[in-house]
């Protein structure tokens, strides 16, 4: 059985983890979850070891947490994971198909926000046409991939913003990104925070300014980081 190194990034998630990680421990295969944690001043890290998880320091924003947790973790597969996701038995159970299928090399779960609300069912709809059509899903749905594959490409790139879509662009190149059937679900917090359409409206000029050539150094200055729930690239 393949081990799978789970990388969390975290900052202050001792009220979401939790149940992540409860979700990550029905998985029906060995895996190795590790925390980057970006300094949290909460109990986060203290939660995160009581649950079975390893703990590592990572600086820099979100992009840094996943490149130090994956060269912490081991395991013939990665799994990228926000901390603010639940793994439903659907999605547990495609994420044990696909590291024992030889054919897949890299995967993402739909997206599904876990709030009721019209716009949210928008948001979901937009996210699996975006990712269909344009071949680029967001962080909140996941990121399942290879080590040899992620170690082939160079990982995640040291960038302050929109480190995961270029991650996604760099594995499209080498491979077939395999679109699970289930979905993770994600907390709505950024969404009802921020207001549903503004969130949706900033990600997309963000990561559109990016795909024009705007320079992530640029990109990073126009966007006030919340640290907590950056838009990493893949939001």
């Amino acid at each position: 059985m393949p081990v799978v190194g789970v990388v969390i990034p975290t900052l202050n998630e001792a009220d979401y983890l939790p149940p992540l990680l409860e979700d990550l421990a029905a998985v029906a295969l060995p895996l190795d979850i590790v925390v980057a944690d970006g300094g949290s001043r909460d109990d986060t890290r203290a939660l995160a070891a009581a649950q079975g998880a390893r703990v590592v320091e990572a600086a820099g924003g979100r992009g840094m947490q996943l490149r130090t947790g994956a060269q912490a973790a081991s395991g013939a597969w990665l799994c990228f994971l926000h901390a603010d996701v639940r793994l439903p038995p659907p999605a547990r159970r495609d994420l044990e198909r696909a590291v024992l299928d030889p054919d897949c090399d890299a995967a993402v779960w739909r997206l599904a926000i876990g709030a009721d609300g019209w716009w949210f069912r928008v948001v979901e709809w937009g996210a699996a046409r975006r990712d269909r059509w344009g071949g680029l899903p967001y962080g909140d749905q996941g990121l399942l991939v290879r080590r040899t594959l992620y170690d082939a490409v160079g990982g995640f790139p040291p960038l302050p913003i929109m480190e995961d879509v270029a991650l996604v662009r760099a594995l499209r190149r080498q491979a077939t990104l395999r679109r699970l059937p289930s979905a993770v679900r994600v907390s709505a917090r950024r969404w009802r925070r921020e207001g549903a359409f503004r969130a949706w409206l900033r990600n997309a000029v963000l990561v559109s300014a990016y795909l024009l050539g705007v320079a992530p150094e640029r990109l990073v200055r126009w966007y006030r980081p919340d640290h907590a729930n950056r838009p990493s690239a893949l939001p």
